[in-house]
């Protein structure tokens, strides 16, 4: 542990980041349910990294980061690559959020786990931590993330990016997993903050592209804004102290009352959680009208405001534009079934009967759905088939979310699906998933050894036959 920043202690609580550190630092004992919930999270996120892992942005941060880091201790995951924490988690963490399939939380309106989980497990195997202590630093971490971008006035953002503020979290938990002082935390916490991805471009560019939320980059820079903090670098403590970007009790207050992973949300489509009320929406009724899908004439989506600033492209050019584009990511549901979004791929970008489909559904903002986010992600959906309207449907918590949740058999079957897409087998599948299961009770190193290379293994057979690029 460093000493180096030990005499700023005597700031106390007075800054938010001191307040959180202290929290942090001062959690001993997370209740069973949110490590239950950490459990779950872990297991789906391992599931989209394994089909992530055979993406052409998993495959370049792969071949990419040993020349960035060098080698090092920890592993990247599916491999026998080891390299320093920062970098195993740099590209870890883009397997987790290539495909748009990883977890969400409704407060902070993006993506806490694909940062949170490849860092605490670069950092726990290098410290050796215990099965418990991964779990805790992941609640830690995930409510961390969760506080600093839900404290903000996320309708008032140019972009709500979770590449943004995931960093924190990062920070927090990594720092709490090495066992460092309070001050070092918020000290990295701040550098994290101050340094992190501008994703400038984001609501500007209409090309897909890899880098997306910037949630890889944000990873790594927790990660060495730690290292930083530990040997003596400062950052702007009074960083989150803005009151006019920072709600101050939504920050700091109540930690520990209830935990933000409990809440997560898991998706089933690789696409922008802002279009999952829509493709529900539209299933049903292609159900309930019992229509072919040359017989669907046009379909209106009335959706809230902030879903309209997605590019929504009707032939989006690479998986990563059509991720965000809500009429491409129906039709395709609508003529190839909702298992062609587990996980999306480029065989379908050409698909004139999908593009043209698209090129039929409008998106329409809905007065009523004004203010409704980030809180909820609603769509009221209505489809014209041979003439005839359909009774509009309206999907107000798309399936995954915590009121209407998926269950434990669920997310088996979705880590099942994408583990076969990707690097795993259906043995080591089975073995990872029981090794999660029952991480409480065992060594730790039985998840990285089920983590690590096999003597014959699918992803380099993946690595010429790239899914989703």
């Amino acid at each position: 542990m460093s000493t180096t920043l030990k005499s700023i202690g005597a700031f106390g609580d007075s800054y938010a980041l001191m307040a959180l550190a202290n929290s942090c630092r001062a959690a001993t004992d997370v209740p069973e349910p949110a490590l239950d919930a950490a459990r779950r999270t872990l297991l789906d996120t391992l599931g989209v990294s394994a089909a992530g892992s055979a993406t052409a942005g998993g495959n370049a941060s792969h071949a990419a980061a040993p020349t960035i880091w060098g080698s090092g201790g920890s592993s990247v995951w599916f491999s026998a690559t080891k390299l320093p924490p920062a970098g195993a988690a740099f590209v870890n963490a883009t397997y987790a959020a290539a495909l748009d399939l990883d977890d969400g939380h409704r407060g902070a309106s993006g993506h806490p786990a694909a940062a949170i989980i490849p860092a605490v497990l670069a950092v726990g195997q290098t410290t050796n931590a215990s099965p418990a202590q991964l779990l805790t630093a992941i609640v830690l971490g995930y409510e961390v993330a969760v506080r600093a971008s839900a404290a903000r006035d996320i309708a008032s953002l140019r972009t709500t990016d979770s590449g943004l503020w995931c960093g924190l979290g990062v920070a927090a938990a990594a720092g709490w997993l090495a066992g460092h002082s309070t001050p070092v935390i918020a000290h990295a916490m701040a550098i994290a903050g101050q340094t992190s991805t501008s994703q400038a471009a984001t609501g500007w560019t209409q090309l897909g592209h890899t880098v997306k939320e910037g949630i890889p980059w944000a990873t790594a820079n927790g990660l060495q804004a730690l290292a930083l903090a530990a040997s003596g670098h400062r950052g702007p403590l009074d960083l989150l102290d803005d009151p006019v970007a920072y709600d101050r009790a939504a920050l700091i207050e109540n930690f520990g009352r209830d935990w933000a992973i409990e809440q997560a949300y898991f998706k089933i489509y690789s696409c922008c959680r802002w279009a999952h009320a829509a493709i529900d929406g539209a299933l049903i009724l292609k159900s309930l009208m019992q229509v072919c899908d040359s017989e669907i004439e046009s379909i209106v989506v009335e959706t809230f405001d902030r879903a309209l600033t997605l590019p929504n492209q009707s032939e989006p050019q690479s998986s990563e534009a059509a991720q965000y584009s809500i009429p491409f990511c129906v039709a395709l549901a609508l003529i190839h079934g909702p298992e062609a979004l587990l996980p999306l791929k480029d065989d379908h970008l050409k698909d004139r009967s999908v593009t043209n489909l698209a090129g039929r559904i409008r998106l329409t903002s809905a007065d009523d759905y004004i203010g409704v986010f980030p809180a909820a992600t609603p769509a009221r959906v209505t489809m014209i088939a041979n003439g005839r309207r359909h009774k509009t449907v309206e999907i107000c918590l798309p399936k995954g979310e915590p009121k209407n949740p998926l269950s434990d058999a669920d997310l088996k079957r979705k880590f099942e699906r994408l583990a076969s897409m990707g690097a795993l087998t259906a043995d080591v599948a089975q073995e990872i998933f029981d090794v999660v299961n029952r991480l409480r009770f065992h060594d730790a190193t039985d998840l990285f050894a089920a983590l690590g290379p096999r003597e014959s293994s699918k992803l380099d057979a993946l690595r010429t036959s790239v899914v989703g690029d």
